[in-house]
């Protein structure tokens, strides 16, 4: 498995890149939403990789972020009928965010207009994927529409770690909340998490 490359970005389209890695050209398929992220040709890139093996090539998947990677891998691990042109269609038509809290709302409307998702596919999508993303998605997905300042950030980001963790929303948004009172505004995401996992709330 070649879980990312560094080297020097030589060309970029919205579809792929060529990163020369000491001497070695490697063509990787990369979705929109890591496109717009790239440094200009002749910058150095790190991409992170996920490798896809076919009877007629090895295809290089390519990511600017690890939510793009983990949700690239869940479509085409999870969702039967789904490969890996579709699962960069996703990426390419909706944000990890976005497309976490379509699935917790099951709104197959929103996942149908991606090229490449029907209905059927949004539909499968929802059913295959609602109890793997849940409650984590929803409230991740309502943050990002509420707008957050950095201190209501780092609260949130603790609330959406305990709820990765097997939380509920409820509980670990009470239980970030006693944590920050007992340890102050100088709390760290970490020092929530870890104080409120002390506390066996969950």
């Amino acid at each position: 498995m070649i879980a990312f490359l560094n080297g020097t970005l030589v060309s970029a389209l919205p579809t792929q890149v060529t990163l020369e890695v000491h001497g070695v050209g490697y063509e990787v398929l990369i979705p929109l939403s890591s496109f717009h992220q790239l440094p200009a040709p002749g910058s150095e890139l790190r991409l992170l990789t996920h490798l896809h093996v076919r009877d007629d090539a090895h295809v290089l998947y390519g990511f600017m972020t690890a939510a793009e990677r983990d949700l690239f891998r869940l479509l085409i691990h999870a969702v039967s009928g789904i490969g890996p042109k579709i699962a960069l269609n996703i990426l390419s038509g909706m944000t990890p965010v976005a497309f976490r809290g379509a699935v917790a709302r099951a709104d197959t409307k929103a996942l149908s207009q991606i090229s490449g998702v029907g209905r059927k596919t949004a539909e499968r999508i929802v059913v295959e994927l609602k109890d793997k993303i849940g409650a984590l998605g929803a409230w991740e997905a309502a943050s990002a529409e509420r707008g957050l300042s950095p201190e209501d950030q780092k609260l949130n980001d603790a609330v959406l770690a305990l709820i990765a963790l097997g939380f509920k929303p409820p509980e670990a948004h009470d239980a970030v909340r006693g944590a920050r009172t007992a340890l102050g505004a100088q709390a760290t995401v970490e020092d929530l998490v870890r104080a409120c996992l002390k506390q066996g709330a969950a």
